[in-house]
């Protein structure tokens, strides 16, 4: 396994003895050049859980490792710099990841700058052929980013979290800022990368068709926990857990005649508050399947096969 983590948690203390746990006890495993696509509503703790999992948040317990290597709960400086070599990171919003002041040439060659082992030629060399390689003008590089479009802009986040190479990459919901016509290209764009630099993803979204067509796996997570893995066309055609199965069903069906004749069953109520989460299922109270035990006993992950599993209490 290239990353893995071992009941990885991040709670954040809002004072009044009220803690939000936003990760709790997450743990997956990810192989070499293999995409796992991270679905689930927000609020659940997918962002906070790719974060964590790469340094950007301090891990409050459990563990991640990296090539078998166990990261560093709090990443210093000095972590931050030697990990970012492998471990890296595209943002949700290509509107507020980009600073606005610095060009193109100093967003997209901050990596290289600070590894502190390139000339000034050589990181605009290497900035003008990644711009090249996500489909943008290598003359452009001395322009800001608010002349570009939001897709431009994603293509230029990715561009700034290649350079450097890395091998794990968490694409945090890289294209739901974007118009459809220009997804699909950025997806496109992202397959090509894996199969040229070898590269391992952890792919967050929330469309989950979108999700399956990418990704190798599938996790769905639920106010901080993940309640079903499976191989992505197992989970996407045959959930198991009554959560993944509405999920699912909310998903809009691509042709609008079939999405006209076809019965929707919402998931009734909001998510629940992850703010001091007391045993029990977490979507017992919106369950249609709700059992009595469900409300007091938190259910332990079942493996439905080799590659399958859930957490829930219909399969124990």
């Amino acid at each position: 396994m290239l990353v893995r983590t071992e009941q990885l948690r991040k709670y954040f203390t809002l004072g009044r003895g009220q803690t939000l746990h936003a990760v709790d006890g997450v743990s997956l495993q990810i192989s070499e050049n293999e995409i796992l696509g991270l679905v689930g509503e927000s609020g659940s703790g997918k962002s906070t859980f790719g974060k964590a999992l790469i340094g950007l948040h301090e891990r409050t317990s459990g563990e991640a490792f990296y090539n078998d290597e166990l990261l560093p709960t709090r990443f210093s400086a000095e972590d931050h710099l030697n990990y970012s070599r492998n471990l890296q990171m595209i943002f949700q919003d290509p509107y507020s990841s980009l600073n606005p002041r610095m060009t193109i040439l100093e967003i997209v060659g901050e990596g290289l700058r600070i590894q502190g082992k390139y000339r000034k030629s050589d990181i605009k060399d290497q900035v003008a052929d990644w711009l090249n390689k996500v489909g943008l003008n290598a003359d452009h590089m001395s322009r800001y980013p608010h002349e570009f479009s939001g897709g431009q802009r994603q293509r230029i986040g990715i561009a700034r979290a290649m350079i450097i190479g890395p091998k794990f990459v968490v694409c945090d919901e890289p294209i739901s800022a974007l118009d459809v016509s220009v997804q699909a290209q950025v997806i496109n764009l992202l397959e090509d990368l894996k199969q040229s630099m070898g590269l391992t993803l952890l792919f967050i979204a929330h469309d989950l068709s979108m999700v399956r067509y990418v990704s190798d796996r599938m996790a769905v997570m639920y106010l901080g926990t993940v309640i079903e893995t499976g191989p992505a066309n197992d989970v996407f055609f045959e959930p198991k857990h009554p959560y993944t199965q509405l999920l699912i069903e909310s998903n809009p069906e691509p042709d609008p005649r079939l999405e006209k004749t076809r019965d929707h069953i919402p998931i009734k109520g909001e998510i629940t508050s992850p703010v001091n989460i007391e045993a029990g299922c977490r979507f017992a109270d919106r369950c249609p399947k709700t059992m009595e035990e469900c409300k007091t006993v938190t259910p332990a992950t079942t493996s439905l096969t080799d590659s399958h599993s859930v957490s829930c209490h219909l399969y124990q």
